[in-house]
């Protein structure tokens, strides 16, 4: 009895690691679809960003 539960526990916390990386695959998946669909957007916007620093950078 007590080899099989300590069986079936080792077998429930190999299952739970493998529900992690499913996890964390799914969203990286997700994280890259959202890149590659907002790409222009995010480009727009950090080459915003660094010409506010310039300009500023400038000033200073």
């Amino acid at each position: 009895m007590k080899d099989y539960l300590r069986f079936k526990w080792n077998h429930y916390m190999c299952y739970e690691d493998a529900i992690g990386v499913v996890e964390v695959i799914l969203i990286l998946v997700v994280l890259i679809s959202l890149v590659l669909i907002f790409k222009n957007n995010i480009t727009d916007l950090v080459n915003d960003i660094f010409k506010t620093i310039s300009t500023n950078a400038k000033k200073v």
